[in-house]
């Protein structure tokens, strides 16, 4: 095997690639990163940890084709550091070599035989335009839970019905819901999946450069899968397994009171006001006519308020909440203004956005967040 390829698109295309690679590869053959380099110019990248798989092909230029698997993250490190000039890379009896300018390396081969088969793509349910599917998991995966000793919590629901996608995830805490419109393979699609909110931000984050992305959904059989594909990069995923929780009835059919706030002065004092917010503290808010007070911080402690202008239609409230969920809320927003709607000081407050004070909220992004218990 020998081929040229460009620095930058080489590096690149390792990098991602070796995103996929497990922590603690189970056997040693999954550190690697599969290289293979076809006739025809393409120079396919591959990674596999049983339950995430990576693909990535750009051009390169072949003079012999051949595969070698050799260490990812080895290989990423190297690519990172290397000057901006043409790669070079021959396989050498039983290492690689790759050369770059003046700057040279020897990689030793894996076993490439002991390499698994990467998971093939389900059939395309429909594809997604790349910008709408990146800001839509961007919302949504900020309330997905961290704590892998609830693995059902990890995932984002994905929910699908004709021309329309719903994407939830929630951590108990807080509950965050997009829906969006997708080009359905199938008019009369009706299907729903678990995936991993970590796999669907990395897919997100990377394709963004394509202008649409593929995506392959298969539900039945043992190894139900998720698949995303789009400019020459392709990911497959294992759904994870179990029934979510019917979230959704968490969300108050109607509301009493709601306040408008400018979205960017909100964030803007939430951040001022919760720097003196002690661990596990929250920070409080008094809507009344016209204004809205943010206060942190009682007793002998450090303490910060600071009012607002706001609207309010309803009841005075003053409610309190853990400050960065509250921060993850507004910041998923894209609109001027942010609505806040409430039943009860006690229950909890939905978020939407609003593009004008006088407007009506968009419910295409929903963020639930429970209220914190706090000293009167």
């Amino acid at each position: 095997m020998k081929f040229r390829v460009e620095r930058d698109v080489l590096t690149e295309a390792v990098t991602w690639t070796a995103r996929s690679l497990p922590a603690r590869p189970p056997v040693p053959v999954l550190a690697g990163v599969r290289l293979e380099a076809d006739a025809d110019g393409t120079l396919t990248l591959s990674s596999f940890d049983y339950e995430v798989s990576a693909r990535s092909e750009v051009p390169a230029d072949v003079e012999s084709a051949g595969v070698v698997l050799v260490s990812g993250r080895l290989l990423a490190d190297i690519c990172k550091a290397l000057p901006a000039k043409p790669v070079d890379v021959a396989l050498d009896g039983s290492k690689v070599v790759l050369t770059c300018g003046a700057s040279r390396f020897t990689l030793l081969t894996m076993p490439v035989d002991d390499y698994p088969a990467l998971p093939g793509m389900p059939e395309v349910s429909g594809s997604v335009e790349a910008g709408v599917l990146t800001e839509a998991v961007a919302q949504v995966t900020i309330a997905a839970s961290r704590d892998e000793t609830l693995p059902l919590l990890t995932g984002v629901r994905m929910e699908i019905e004709g021309e329309k996608i719903t994407l939830l995830a929630t951590d108990r805490y807080r509950l965050a819901m997009r829906e969006l419109t997708w080009h359905p393979a199938s008019p009369s699609i009706s299907s729903f999946a678990l995936v991993r909110a970590r796999t669907l931000s990395d897919v997100a984050k990377s394709m963004t450069s394509a202008g649409s992305v593929d995506v392959a959904l298969s539900t039945e059989g043992p190894a139900a899968l998720v698949g995303f594909e789009a400019g020459g990069r392709r990911t497959t995923s294992l759904l994870v397994e179990g029934d979510y929780p019917p979230v959704r009835r968490l969300f108050p059919e109607s509301t009493t009171t709601h306040a408008v706030v400018n979205t960017h002065v909100l964030v803007e004092a939430a951040r001022r006001v919760s720097l003196v917010a002690e661990r596990n503290t929250p920070i409080r808010l008094t809507f009344s006519e016209g204004q809205v007070v943010l206060e942190a911080g009682q007793g002998d402690d450090a303490q910060a308020s600071e009012a607002l202008e706001a609207t309010l239609t309803g009841e005075p409230i003053t409610t309190a909440f853990n400050p960065h969920y509250l921060l993850d809320g507004l910041g998923a927003l894209t609109t001027p203004f942010v609505r806040m709607s409430f039943t009860h000081p006690s229950k909890p407050a939905v978020m939407t956005g609003q593009g004008s004070l006088e407007g009506d909220d968009d419910p295409g992004f929903r963020y639930l967040l429970m209220p914190i218990r706090f000293a009167g």
